[in-house]
């Protein structure tokens, strides 16, 4: 890949990813002010916004975030099965991403209950979105400290590949 281009990949990739950490944290926050909040309009709005958020940046970034990173893989010397690193970082997207694409449902609905003012409060409240979205905060900072410290390992592809005198 020519240096132009790697530094636009390379930039598309940490905007994408560190945005979706940062909606990831966004909603992290919107969860647990739905879950404590003593107004009913506060809890049934946090989770009204929810769902279109999701739709309109979690899962943008997400796929953003996961493409940009294959592109990256296979246009630098990394490769994209060539470092453990790399294969568990597009393991841990891939991972984050089907399960968003799962939980919209669980959006949808989580919505649908917030909209209906005839729904008992406690019925809004919501305890899984926090797990979700404390454990994806989680996941997606491993696979930044992945990508930052890169440890050493090459996987058997990556050894058969060099072998063969591919060079970087």
């Amino acid at each position: 890949m020519e240096p132009g281009l790697r530094r636009l990949a390379f930039t598309a990739h940490v905007t994408s990813s560190v945005g979706w950490i940062g909606a990831v944290a966004v909603f992290l926050a919107l969860s647990i002010i739905g879950t404590n909040s003593e107004d009913e309009r506060t809890v049934r709005g946090a989770y009204l916004v929810m769902e279109p958020l999701a739709w309109s940046v979690l899962l943008p970034l997400a796929f953003a975030s996961l493409i940009t990173g294959i592109v990256m893989s296979l246009g630098t010397r990394w490769g994209l099965f060539r470092h453990y690193w790399v294969v568990f970082k597009l393991l841990i997207a891939l991972f984050a991403t089907v399960v968003l694409l799962i939980y919209m449902r669980t959006f949808d609905h989580m919505a649908t209950v917030a909209a209906d003012s005839t729904v008992d409060l406690r019925a809004v409240r919501n305890l899984s979105p926090i797990v979700h979205a404390a454990l994806a905060l989680l996941i997606l900072l491993v696979a930044t400290v992945l990508a930052t410290y890169k440890p050493k390992g090459i996987t058997r592809y990556g050894r058969h590949v060099e072998g063969r005198g591919v060079n970087d």
